[in-house]
């Protein structure tokens, strides 16, 4: 089988991590047992414009072709891999492949096509059917998501699967502690959130939220690419006890993960939602909308409120705050609900999804 490593010529997103973690455990599933090495070979295939990512993912790999980008994937992919069977993780795959299995992370552009841009949603509801139709298997990451996926006509519930996503790759990041002193986060308390003005994450809302005066003790530390500019421009009003972080390393991550009142994440769908699962993994509490996934996700061990009540939200964390022994159990039940999601256990599901092909 070939993986499609068009993915790697890209810049790395949360979607790239779950490919990268899947091809890789994957790989090992296969390499480390004879019986499962006769039935499957999978091959990792790449543009040349991957290469260099290719060699940081640390497999076998094999450059295709001319061309790079959707063009190498709509045609010089399905034309050299003719009768191979073409697995691709990224929501996007050959339309004009019949032999091949494809992840679609979720139905979002279709449930909220404002947090899109134009020619991306026209993208995606041009390939989506098409694959979900012709293509042998489909797999998601919640059964949220696949039911969102029957529901709008894209993929019937008995052509997909779901195999869910792992967490344990942020257990062997060594945190970088230095971001709390460049932050100067150092002895305050801070809640962790994203930095992103997409309409579906909901990120006014914590705005919101921290302009309350019971929250006027602490910070909200927003990572990610949108600046406090971005935010202005969209109509929201940013108090001053928010810090803008930008982009962070996975180590960054970690240290804010690790030092956070808990992250919130008030989004009102989601396909899968791994930051919140990151950050239940270090023992940081969630404070979660109960929408999308994210109630499949985070189970019972994460605290819910409602995504229009920034009372509420305020609330929530102030008791985080003033409460030891209830924030203390909060991130017991956090790691133990995250030990779930293990990336051998998703591989595992997708080597058992090509096996029974």
């Amino acid at each position: 089988m070939v993986l499609n490593g068009k993915f790697l010529s890209g810049t790395a997103t949360g979607v790239h991590r779950v490919a990268e973690e899947l091809i890789r455990h994957a790989a090992a599933i296969v390499d480390g047992d004879p019986a499962i090495a006769a039935r499957l070979q999978l091959s990792l295939w790449i543009p040349r414009n991957a290469e260099e990512n290719a060699r940081h993912l640390g497999l076998p790999y094999r450059v295709v072709g001319p061309l790079t980008g959707n063009l190498w994937e709509q045609i010089i992919l399905p034309i050299r891999a003719r009768g191979r069977t073409i697995v691709s993780l990224c929501n996007v795959a050959p339309m004009a492949s019949r032999n091949a299995v494809t992840m679609f992370h979720d139905a979002q552009v279709h449930l909220v096509p404002d947090s899109y841009s134009r020619p991306f949603r026209l993208w995606y509801r041009l390939h989506q059917p098409v694959n979900g139709r012709r293509h042998r298997r489909i797999l998601t990451v919640s059964h949220f998501s696949r039911e969102q996926l029957d529901r709008l006509g894209i993929a019937r519930l008995d052509r997909t699967a779901v195999v869910h996503n792992g967490v344990d790759h942020v257990l062997s990041i060594k945190a970088d502690d230095g971001i709390i002193e460049k932050r100067a986060l150092a002895g305050k308390p801070f809640v962790v959130g994203l930095a992103n003005t997409q309409p579906h994450k909901n990120i006014g809302l914590l705005l919101k939220a921290f302009a309350r005066p019971e929250l006027k003790y602490a910070r909200l530390v927003l990572f990610g690419s949108a600046k406090q500019v971005d935010f202005v421009n969209a109509g929201h009003r940013v108090p001053d006890n928010v810090v803008f972080a930008g982009r962070v390393s996975d180590a960054e991550l970690r240290a804010l993960y690790g030092h956070a009142l808990c992250i919130a994440f008030p989004s009102l769908t989601e396909g899968f939602g791994l930051p919140p699962l990151e950050a239940m993994s270090m023992g940081c509490p969630a404070i979660v909308a109960p929408h999308g996934a994210l109630p499949e996700i985070c189970g019972g061990a994460a605290l819910y409120a409602p995504a229009d009540d920034d009372a509420a939200w305020a609330s929530a964390i102030a008791r985080l705050a003033a409460d030891t022994d209830f924030r203390n159990d909060l991130q017991q039940k956090a790691r133990q609900q995250a030990d779930l999601f293990t990336w051998k256990r998703a591989a595992s599901q997708l080597v058992q999804e090509l096996l029974a092909l």
